[in-house]
């Protein structure tokens, strides 16, 4: 081995050999240990020969192509002072682009002996290779050609949020040898199916290389979700197609050329390795005190911001560039539209708490790649002062959990709730609107991954999470839904068919709201995960979408507000409305009335419905469509009302679009123009329309 370049970190090949850069800064030794064809033994040792500032380095010629390696590192083992170095560990090069072999829970894995009643403290002299994958030398031409991002603003967004196994699992149409596959996840049926919904981004759970939990293994079940990383540039391979890697490029090709974006939710604030009782798989035995955050006076413990044993030391250089260099990889060589980032207020964590300006806000506003791309941040964590909604920048959109919890409060009935969901369908300006951010910041959603299906919230009081096997303990206890009087599955039509409409009003809520609006993926059928809100570790039919029970008018009529809402701009408008008036019409940009058609009455705790009237905002100097006027009415009471129409130009006539009602109502005149009818417990959207030309002549 000779002495190599340091300035490109993990492996780069030539075609003659390959060059090997590994960060640690408190090591006193870095091996290179090379493996059999099939990685189950380990053929050779070679330590880096070189070291520049904190980056060890060498170059191995002759080294072919698709070798296996591993690395393992020497230096103190002192718990104490936060160190936990352990050659007789293999680690994963945090920057290898695939890995070989799977993850064996066995008590090798871990850095310590856990026989030993000092646990963490003791010393483990066992091998761990055998039980842990293997990196591999990847081919430079598996990422030619390069892969772009498409190209547009996130106005007129549809995100789909979707799991990359359990989205076609069950699927009839996606033939079953790519089930569950990346291969799988862009087949025919689900492109077809996301275009007929309007989506343009579908948003998929971690795909980034995670192990199975210990705890879950001994009890027979897998971490599904995936929010558990270890490798950060590697795509999980349980979800690899005949293809293999390829498969995973190629899926974001066909979603390209079908104009969909495909955003992937990272988890950079916490690893796999958990707390200081977990295993040493990369990062703990490389550089335990540099890779994580540790308590203050007692660097032997992990600060916990994230609620899973560690947080990343984002803050530290190195490990900033490493997620940096990640972010970039699956842009540049894999072509992601962009992120949502888990518990984002990890990301911006200082020593002295969160800032919307810290090192990784900074760092990525500013890099000519990722400031590019759609970033969307979940705007909490579990550490003190972790609740940040609407504090990122502009650059970011933010998961508005207000949205969701007011729309189901409402809806359920609950007093107060009507005056803050008239603040939630405006894009929560109270949240958003300053330093120049837009309405799209606020990702609107009903439900997601964690938590209740929309079908479950309109069935079930309670969790019923029995088969994650801690007891029903687990999971959200304030879920805000409403099962209507029966606990889960019902024969009766009637119940079913409020259940229905419940349903409707919801999803009508979302699609009608300024924002961007994220879609759980099996709400459009009403999937149901029998009650389950917290299925992490169902791999199986509780987790998966069940498309054979799937109700196709659910479909329908979501795929009916996704039009509606790519047809009206007003919907879905850049700038957030604050009833001004407009110069060019002095008509207000938004105005509330009541279903009488006057001023409306915002201090009855009581208040069961309203209406707004939407025109395109007083501040945008580009309005799309100037004669796009929307009247929605939301009634949540149990009475029929009536509600007033304001008189119309007399090139118009007012229109009734939407009833969630009538869900299958084609589009048609309101029969007086001066009023029309909505229904107990419904949301109806009236437009002004252009009268057809009068063609008669005198």
């Amino acid at each position: 081995m000779t002495e190599g370049t340091p300035w490109t970190m993990g492996v780069t090949h030539d075609g003659e050999g390959a060059n090997f850069s590994v960060f640690s800064a408190h090591a006193s030794r870095i091996e290179v240990c090379l493996f059999s064809d099939d990685g189950a033994r380990e053929v050779e040792r070679i330590a880096l020969p070189e070291r520049t500032g904190t980056v060890w380095h060498g170059y191995l010629p002759g080294l072919p192509i698709g070798t296996k390696y591993g690395l393992r590192a020497h230096g103190a083992y002192d718990p104490h002072h936060g160190h936990r170095f352990n050659p007789n560990k293999l680690l994963i090069d945090p920057y290898t682009r695939e890995l070989h072999g799977s993850f064996v829970q066995s008590p090798e894995i871990f850095g310590y002996d856990t026989q030993n009643a000092t646990e963490d403290l003791s010393f483990s002299k066992t091998d761990s290779a055998p039980f842990v994958p293997k990196s591999v030398i990847s081919d430079p031409a598996l990422f030619e050609p390069a892969l772009a991002p498409l190209d547009d603003t996130p106005v007129s967004e549809l995100i789909y949020e979707a799991h990359a196994k359990g989205l076609t699992m069950l699927h009839p149409a996606v033939s079953e040898r790519l089930r569950g596959t990346y291969e799988g996840l862009c087949s025919d049926a689900i492109i077809d199916h996301l275009r007929r919904l309007g989506v343009t981004s579908i948003e998929l759970l971690p795909v980034q290389a995670f192990p199975d939990d210990g705890f879950l293994v001994e009890k027979g079940l897998r971490n599904y979700w995936g929010y558990n990383t270890i490798g950060f540039f590697a795509p999980e391979p349980r979800y690899f197609g005949p293809e293999g890697f390829i498969g995973f490029r190629k899926m974001v090709q066909k979603f390209h050329d079908n104009g969909i974006k495909v955003l992937m939710d990272v988890v950079y604030n916490h690893t796999a390795e958990g707390d200081h009782r977990g295993p040493t798989y990369s990062f703990r035995g490389l550089d335990n005190a540099s890779y994580y955050r540790l308590m203050q006076g007692q660097p032997r413990y992990y600060v916990n911001d994230a609620g899973t044993g560690n947080t990343v030391n984002i803050t530290n250089l190195p490990v900033l560039r490493m997620v940096l260099d990640s972010l970039r990889f699956w842009v540049t060589q894999m072509g992601i539209d962009g992120f949502r980032f888990d518990l984002a207020s990890v990301l911006g964590r200082e020593s002295y708490g969160f800032d919307p300006n810290g090192g990784f806000f900074d760092a990525i506003r500013q890099d000519p790649v990722l400031s590019k791309v759609r970033l969307i941040a979940e705007p909490w964590d579990l550490g003190p002062g972790g609740y940040q909604l609407g504090n990122y920048p502009a650059e970011f959109s933010e998961w508005n959990d207000k949205f969701r919890d007011t729309a189901r409060r409402y809806w359920k009935g609950e007093e107060h709730q009507t005056q803050d969901l008239g603040a939630r369908v405006l894009g929560s300006a109270d949240h958003f609107d300053h330093d120049g951010r837009r309405a799209w910041a606020s990702v609107n959603f009903l439900t997601s991954h964690d938590g209740f299906t929309l079908r479950d919230l309109v069935s079930y009081n309670r969790r019923h999470n029995e088969a994650n096997g801690e007891d029903n303990r687990d999971g959200h206890s304030s879920n805000y839904s409403d099962n209507m009087g029966v606990e889960g599955p019902s024969d009766d039509p009637g119940l079913e068919e409020l259940r229905q409409r419940r349903m409707r009003n919801l999803l009508a809520t979302l699609f009608l709201s300024q924002g961007t609006p994220m879609l759980l993926g099996g709400d459009e059928i009403g999937n149901s995960q029998k009650g389950n809100n917290n299925a992490y570790c169902q791999d199986n039919p509780i987790g998966w979408i069940d498309w054979e029970q799937g109700t196709r008018a659910l479909t329908d009529f979501v795929a009916r507000l996704s039009a509606f809402r790519r047809d009206h701009p007003v919907v879905r408008q850049s700038y957030f409305l604050h009833g001004q008036r407009r110069a060019r019409d002095a008509e207000q940009d938004i105005r509330w009335t009541g279903f009488d058609g006057q001023q409306i009455e915002w201090r009855d705790p009581g208040l069961q419905h309203f209406c707004m009237v939407l025109r395109p905002s007083a501040e945008s100097a580009f309005a799309e469509r100037e004669d796009d006027v929307v009247i929605i009415a939301f009634n949540r009471s149990y009475e029929d009302e009536t509600v007033v129409l304001p008189k119309s130009p007399d090139w118009g006539i007012w229109t009734r679009h939407l009833d969630t009602n009538e869900p299958d109502m084609h589009p048609r005149p309101v029969a007086d123009q001066s009023a029309f009818k909505i229904a107990a417990r419904s949301v109806v959207a009236v437009t002004l329309s252009r009268k057809e030309p009068d063609n008669d002549q005198d």
